[in-house]
């Protein structure tokens, strides 16, 4: 058994302008990475925090005046440049969307009495907003599909409520992400969310989420079962590792990369049986290249069966069969 496992170098991000900064990227149903970049100034504005009681730091849900971005979408290179000049949304997620359109959607969304401001964007080619929805607050996963559906996991507090959500001296409503994991289609109409009656438990907080063609796969609190959403029906297996950050899979073999503390850099993989469960093959640890251990900051995200991997203007992969070999 191998103690490390490395991922190769894909390709180095490059900014569409120099002096661009990089404020967020993530990956595409094909694989192809999207990223929003702004100025050096305004990239604090795109995530802004305030101050809150005993010192705790808040994402705010807008910055404090809008700002001029710009999206990129890479395959080896910059295939397209869209330029935007207000962009009114903080902590943002991007995702590519047919016909050369980018989603944007800011994590938080807070509700009040007058109702909630929308946090999430359609954006064509021209740079021009041609749609905007409430996908909810406290958003942790985005994730399109080729025929342009959208899925989203919810962090905690996007499930339980916060921001207004759910606050009854407010009479808020019932969180939008409520039950963990909600599918929206190309018009962002809320088509699909995760049953309580899967059997598999309730999303108290989805850790990971990958989204291959149509199909979902996620890995949760509490319990951290391995679930798949195909044509709306729910399967599922149970595991043993917690604190899971990415799901790699094939449909057959799977990766959970991630953990608590120490086990950060962890990387599970097993296959999953006809018994409902994850039959453990090997347990490795994630290395970057130049390092004897994954160090500093950087993300994991499954798409099928490949792991790719971003730090800073990296991006990293790592192929399922890299790691059964």
């Amino acid at each position: 058994m191998r103690d490390t496992v490395e991922p190769r170098m894909h390709a180095r991000i490059e900014p569409p302008s120099e002096g661009d900064r990089l404020i967020t990227a993530n990956i595409g149903p094909y694989g192809e990475l999207v990223a929003l970049w702004s100025t050096p100034e305004a990239s604090a504005a795109l995530s802004a925090r305030r101050a809150g009681p005993g010192g705790a730091a808040f994402a705010l849900a807008r910055p404090e005046q809008p700002t001029a971005a710009r999206l990129t979408r890479h395959a080896r290179g910059i295939e397209a440049v869209v330029d935007i000049q207000e962009l009114a949304l903080a902590h943002c997620q991007v995702q590519p969307l047919p016909g050369g359109r980018f989603l944007v959607v800011g994590a938080r969304c807070a509700w009040t009495p007058e109702g909630a401001e929308p946090n999430a964007q359609v954006i064509d080619s021209t740079g021009q907003v041609v749609a905007e929805a409430v996908l909810g607050d406290w958003i942790e996963h985005v994730a399109t599909t080729p025929a342009g559906q959208t899925w989203v996991g919810y962090f905690d507090e996007g499930v339980f409520g916060n921001h207004g959500w759910g606050d009854p001296d407010l009479d808020g409503p019932e969180p939008v992400g409520v039950s963990g994991l909600v599918r929206f289609d190309e018009r962002l109409q809320r088509t699909w969310e995760y049953p309580d009656t899967a059997g598999f438990g309730d999303i108290y907080d989805c850790y990971a989420l990958n989204v291959t063609g149509e199909s979902a796969w996620a890995c949760f609190c509490d319990g951290f079962p391995v679930v798949r959403i195909a044509d709306d029906a729910v399967s599922g297996w149970t595991n043993k590792a917690s604190g899971v950050r990415a799901v790699v899979t094939d449909g057959l073999r799977c990766a959970l990369v991630g953990g608590y503390g120490a086990d950060r850099d962890r990387v599970v993989t097993g296959l999953l049986t006809d018994r409902g469960r994850l039959d453990v093959r090997c347990t490795t640890r994630l290395a970057l290249p130049g390092g004897p251990a994954a160090t500093g900051r950087y993300t994991v995200t499954g798409r099928g069966d490949v792991l790719h991997v971003l730090t800073g203007t990296a991006h990293l992969r790592l192929d399922l069969d890299q790691l059964f070999t």
